[in-house]
């Protein structure tokens, strides 16, 4: 299995020297001692991972590895010496492995633990180790390195023509997804839409690491493995017909390479049981939501300075980390099927009118642990007792889940669904509390951990192990009665055993049955033919004990495993009645109504913006009327509130289809298929895009994608370049978006004049957010520097704004005097309010207006004002309707250039 990262490779694509055979050994191979020699070999069988080898409770590096590790996880670089020479050397405890693990992935590794597979006292010579586990960013299975109620996936990507295959796996609950699309864009979307902490890449199927929001490591992965047949084998030992699960060899070739990539990674020579989920999914069946939408609407981060809170962190009220996982997934993937969208309002809403079974529920889904998770150790056999303790006592909370269920009073066919689905798993918990001891220790294999009266044979081991200890604590008193040494102690050592001993002015009156075990400086040690009895006795119970009762919690693991589809099963039902209860209560908490849907436009009341009323002291609500189709121009100053109305009209569709009530007095919406965002912009300088490229960019897949279904919201189209270019382009996006598109649309811009449109266009139409100015003291006078504020109201109103206020909003943000005087001096000498904008200039060539008409032909224009007859006719002859954004971009350029010569 072939996986470079660039971080783990040089420039042609080989091992780094901090991976794969050490340099520092080559020379010597032949001669290295036979625990360096098998290092060498496990470097060279996992020549792309950085190897951890196991050497009693550390986990040794050697060479250039060795002193990256001391450097990353800041640990004391010592070395070890032989006759072929000194070597670098770091090692990291075994027991506190995780918090070095995540340090080295972190900085780019993939990291190979190489363990001691056989105990040393039954090894005969060197002790063996074998890799167990690849460990890389996409396939963590251990909950230190895991976040509480996250999803880790690695992705791989397949191309077949057009078509794009994307896989998905969570190493560590054994989710599968697999879905196909048919362009870059919708490959981008569906990635960011994922998240994958890694991606493997076919050679077929360039991706762009960089303009992906999640940045995960990229595997170039081995064409062998992407194979179609080798692909087909892989997915037949999951699904008996693997063309019922995917559709197309993309889809094939991808789902193949990233299970294969996952077993190869777990250290399993065939399929990993506990994935038993393979999903195909459509893109088309969820409501589209790209990287710029979730960026933008900080679904699930925030890109305030110094903020935190999200839409997710407001939803999530969830009680377990099941429930967290399940709400994560449905906010990354809101419903279009009305249907379906009102089953979960449903369920939501009976869960909203009765609070006593609500919060019953939610007290029982409290002591569920991460199910999925422990179902996934469980089955690969890597689960501890504790584990098993764990699952057993999610188990125990089902019959608390099901009676808070069973009260709730009002009708729902989804929590009735529930109902059916959550199974107690009655046989795996009750033989996990037969079995299992309630606290047991970490480590298996050194007894405590199986019950007593589970096992017969086991008991009787225990207890023979218990009467030679007994006899060994009572012979120290009767030994000192017997020979009237008071100083006389027995004791036992890993290494001598059981011992007597006798300190040297005492010695004379030592019997003659005793024998002498070891010599000390003041003492001598002893043993009598019956405590030799005894210790063999007890030693050779307690061994044959403790392998027995590791043989016996195996078998118990082993028979949990096979009910894996059960436990995921139930996982999954609790998952989503944590996430129902958790909507619920944020509904009620937050005073959330619950929306309608119809096939008109938005219509919503009072409406809020859900995450900024929780972290502000006061929110203004507002309504949204938007007719379908209609395209509202949304005028205003900065800091009025424009972008806060925009987004919550965005959020509130987003969580309506989520299947969550909304921030509302009452809310009628339609179901939309795409929400588009274009709000804000950034440079892009790795990318080597400015930021009017960028806003150019995000607009282009806009006018290209979005449908009449579609909800879209821009702010400030056009504001990275000229004042002349980006009006012609603000204005050129609002006809086409009227005119080709009919997706909905909210427009925010300070380019005044296209507040003209609503007269021209049946569907445009103004809002604007109304500001308050002090009045001055005396008429024609300004008002003193006290009176000068401007008060935004924060509520939308009918028509456009008078002015943007933006002398009077730079003040308030502290810029000098003499710059804001001199800037309204500029503004007062403009003539009419202009806003800073050059708003009084018509956009026209030659007086052309939007029609067509040459308004310059009714008088005697300066020659100077006038444009050559060809740009006249160029323009005359463009066909609006079948000009594509981007031709029209390049038709402005050119004409802008043929100006200026």
């Amino acid at each position: 299995m072939n996986a470079d990262a660039d971080t783990d490779a040089d420039a042609d694509g080989n091992a780094s020297a901090v991976t794969g055979p050490p340099d520092g050994m080559v020379d010597a191979r032949d001669d290295l001692t036979p625990m360096l020699s098998q290092y060498f070999e496990r470097c060279a069988e996992y020549e792309d991972a950085l190897l951890l080898f196991q050497n009693g409770d550390f986990y040794q590096t050697y060479c250039d590895a060795a002193e990256e590790v001391a450097r990353v996880c800041e640990l004391t670089l010592t070395q070890r010496e032989d006759s072929t020479g000194t070597y670098p050397m770091a090692g990291i405890p075994v027991d506190n492995a995780a918090t070095y693990v995540e340090r080295l992935l972190d900085a780019g590794y993939r990291v190979a633990v190489a363990e001691q597979v056989e105990r040393p006292e039954a090894a005969s010579g060197l002790v063996d180790r074998a890799v167990t586990q690849v460990i890389t960013p996409g396939t963590v299975v251990d909950d230190e390195l895991l976040g509480t109620g996250t999803t880790n996936y690695v992705a791989a990507v397949t191309r077949e023509g057009e078509t794009r295959g994307v896989a998905a796996v969570d190493a560590a609950t054994g989710e599968c997804l697999v879905t196909s699309v048919g362009d870059e864009a919708g490959l981008y979307a569906e990635l960011d839409r994922l998240a994958p902490a890694e991606l493997l890449v076919g050679s077929d199927a360039a991706v762009d690491a960089a303009a992906l929001a999640a940045a995960p490591m990229v595997t170039d992965h081995e064409a062998a493995a992407m194979d179609a047949d080798a692909a087909t084998e892989t997915l037949s030992s999951y699904v008996a017909r693997p063309d019922a699960v995917v559709a197309g060899d993309a889809e094939r070739r991808a789902c193949g390479a990233a299970l294969a990539y996952a077993e190869w990674t777990q250290g399993d020579d065939g399929p990993l049981e506990y994935v038993t989920r393979i999903r195909r999914h459509d893109p088309r069946e969820s409501l589209g939501l790209d990287s710029a939408a979730i960026r933008s609407l900080e679904l699930f981060e925030n890109r305030g300075a110094g903020a935190s809170e999200t839409l997710f962190d407001v939803l999530d009220d969830t009680a377990c980390a099941l429930g967290r996982r399940k709400l994560d997934g449905w906010l990354r993937r809101p419903l279009v099927d009305r249907d379906a969208i009102e089953a979960r309002l449903d369920a939501v809403a009976a869960l909203t009118d009765d609070a006593l079974a609500r919060e019953a529920i939610r007290d029982a889904l409290r002591a569920v642990y991460d199910l999925e998770r422990l179902a996934g150790r469980v089955s690969r056999g890597r689960a501890d007792a504790r584990d098993l303790r764990s699952l057993q006592a999610t188990l125990d909370a089902v019959p608390a889940v099901l009676d808070g269920l069973a009260d709730v009073d009002a009708e729902s066919a989804r929590l009735d669904e529930l109902r059916e689905r959550i199974d107690p798993v009655d046989d795996a918990r009750d033989l996990i509390e037969r079995a299992i001891r309630p606290d047991p220790p970490v480590e298996v294999t050194e007894g405590g951990v199986i019950r007593e009266g589970f096992d017969d044979e086991l008991d009787r081991l225990r207890e023979t192990e218990r009467e030679g200890r007994a006899w060994v604590a009572e012979l120290e008193a009767r030994e000192r009665e017997r020979t009237g040494i008071d100083s006389l102690s027995v004791g036992h050592n890993q290494v001598h055993g059981y011992y007597i001993e006798v300190t040297d002015p005492n010695l004379d009156r030592v019997p003659d049955d005793y024998t002498r075990r070891q010599t000390l400086k003041n003492a001598e040690r002893f043993y009598t033919p019956e405590l030799k009895r005894r210790e063999d006795e007890i030693l050779g119970a307690a061994e044959r004990a403790d392998t027995l009762e590791y043989e016996r919690f195996r078998e118990v693991r082993a028979s949990v495993a096979a009910e894996t589809d059960r436990i995921q099963a139930v996982a999954d039902a609790l998952a989503e009645l944590d996430a129902l209860a958790a909507l619920a209560a944020v509904a009620v908490d937050q005073n959330y109504a619950r929306p309608t849907f119809h096939d008109g436009g938005i219509d919503v009341e009072a409406g809020r913006h859900p995450v900024v009323e929780v972290t502000q002291d006061r929110f203004v609500p507002n309504d949204a009327e938007l007719p379908p189709g209609s395209v509202s121009l949304v005028t205003g100053p900065n800091m009025s509130g424009k972008s806060t109305y925009m987004r919550q009209v965005a959020l509130i569709a987003v969580l309506a289809q989520v299947g969550s009530f909304v921030p509302a007095d009452a809310a009628r919406l339609p179901v939309v298929d795409r929400v588009f965002t274009r709000v804000g912009a950034s440079d892009d300088i790795a990318g080597g895009q400015s930021t009017f490229m960028r806003e150019m960019s995000e607009l282009t897949s806009i006018l290209h994608e979005a449908t009449p279904d579609s909800l879209v919201l821009l702010d400030e189209v056009g504001r990275g370049t000229s004042t002349a270019d980006g009006r012609a382009i603000a204005r050129a996006t609002a006809e086409f978006l009227h005119d080709e598109v009919g997706a909905t649309t909210l427009f925010a811009t300070h380019y005044h004049d296209l507040t003209g449109l609503a007269e021209e266009y049946a569907r445009v139409r103004n809002l604007h957010f109304a500001a308050e100015r002090a009045e001055p003291r005396a008429a024609g006078s300004r008002p003193a520097a006290d009176g000068d504020d401007v008060t935004f109201l924060h509520r939308v109103a009918e028509g456009p704004a008078s002015s943007s206020y933006g002398v009077e909003v730079a003040r308030m943000a502290g810029v000098p005097a003499p710059v804001v005087e001199r800037s309204r001096a500029l503004v007062d000498g403009a003539g009419p309010e202009t806003n800073g904008h050059d708003e009084g200039v018509q956009v026209t060539l030659s007086g052309v207006g939007p029609d067509g008409v040459d308004r310059a032909a009714d008088g005697d224009a300066d020659a100077d004002d006038e444009v050559d007859a060809d740009l006249v006719a160029t323009l005359r002859e463009v066909d609006l309707a079948r000009t594509t954004p981007i031709e029209a971009l390049n038709l402005l350029a050119d004409l802008q250039d043929r100006v200026d010569e």
